[in-house]
């Protein structure tokens, strides 16, 4: 069953514009598994981030749905459809959950049962790709659940290592996933350093989730998570709580500097790896392009941005990605003028 009979098509453009967007580009030989992995690791997420239910039950239904996309990717001869954890309490939470909760995630909870049947109709391959994907996703999840388990408290990281296997394992591995999956669909044949692609793939991977994490440090200091490491914080004279003060962005600005320097860092491996592509596979290129391009002016505006003032989040608005889109999709056919628009 393709990713398009399951009516999911309008849900993951609710869900996230911006992935709909690169879903669409891809090759249709990835688009189906692709989006699929997404939409599962999306439906964890909302388990792990549903804050009106208690700790203890997400942790219990991350597992479930972990072992029952385990199950899903198992070779049987006999094709018995595997039945989705009851996350009924989980869909109801999302109506009630103010400015964070939405239609499409419940309804995405919902559909669980028909993304799990898409899933066992993809080929192995794909789906224990998915599986270790998901493994290691939703692992994450596990830990972050554990680490920030104290309600009502701003918990941080402890060290940059915390940091590191964090971002590994929410977001790094999915830039495997990606390379595997091109490997294996896209371009099989082509003479590639197969080794520097999956360490920039990775790095790249990392140099997105840590922006998400500087633009939303306000919003996630609310859900009482602290992203930057304890011990980084102490040097500057500050705690996670001392973050809720948009005051506190002057004492914080060195610490964050760094990180947007090493965010910009993970992008250049990213900008590596997206020039390293075949030439001819121009959709997985494009694909690649956007979330770079949007993500180096997200760093430009983080720059002169106090990100402690959740009142202005930092976004870049829809005509400037349709711009960058469409400015993109025309230098993409020039390899000169490729190079320049990522460099």
């Amino acid at each position: 069953m393709a990713l398009e009979q399951l009516d999911l098509q309008d849900l993951l453009k609710q869900v996230s514009r911006s992935f709909y967007l690169t879903l669409r580009i891809l090759p249709r030989s990835i688009r189906t598994p692709i989006g699929l992995a997404y939409m599962l690791a999306r439906a964890a997420d909302t388990v792990a981030d549903t804050g009106l239910i208690a700790i203890t039950r997400r942790r219990e239904a991350l597992l479930l749905l972990r072992e029952s996309i385990r199950e899903a990717s198992e070779d049987s001869k006999e094709k018995k459809r595997v039945l989705p954890p009851d996350l009924g309490d989980m869909a109801e939470a999302q109506e009630s959950i103010v400015g964070e909760g939405t239609p499409a995630e419940h309804t995405l909870l919902e559909h669980l049962g028909e993304l799990l049947v898409a899933f066992q109709s993809l080929a192995l391959d794909d789906r224990i790709r998915i599986r270790k994907l998901l493994d290691t996703i939703t692992r994450g999840q596990e830990i972050d659940l554990l680490h920030f388990r104290v309600q009502d408290q701003i918990g941080a990281l402890e060290t940059e290592e915390e940091l590191d296997t964090y971002m590994y394992h929410v977001a790094g591995c999915v830039g495997e996933f990606w390379t595997e999956m091109c490997r294996a669909h896209v371009f099989p044949e082509a003479r590639l350093d197969d080794t520097g692609l999956q360490d920039n793939c990775v790095r790249f991977g990392k140099g997105l989730q840590l922006i998400n994490i500087l633009r939303d440090l306000p919003k996630d200091l609310r859900r009482g998570r602290c992203y930057i490491p304890q011990n980084h914080l102490s040097v500057h004279g500050l705690g996670p709580g001392d973050l809720l003060d948009p005051a506190a962005m002057d004492r914080l600005r060195p610490l964050y500097d760094h990180y947007l320097q090493k965010a910009e860092e993970y992008l250049a491996a990213g900008r590596q790896y997206t020039l390293a592509l075949p030439f001819r596979c121009v959709r997985v290129r494009l694909a690649c392009a956007w979330p770079l391009l949007i993500g180096l002016r997200t760093l430009g505006l983080l720059r002169h941005a106090n990100v402690l003032d959740g009142g202005s989040r930092v976004k870049i608005g829809r005509s400037q990605i349709r711009r960058l889109v469409l400015r993109s999709a025309v230098l993409s056919l020039n390899p000169q003028a490729w190079k320049r628009l990522l460099q």
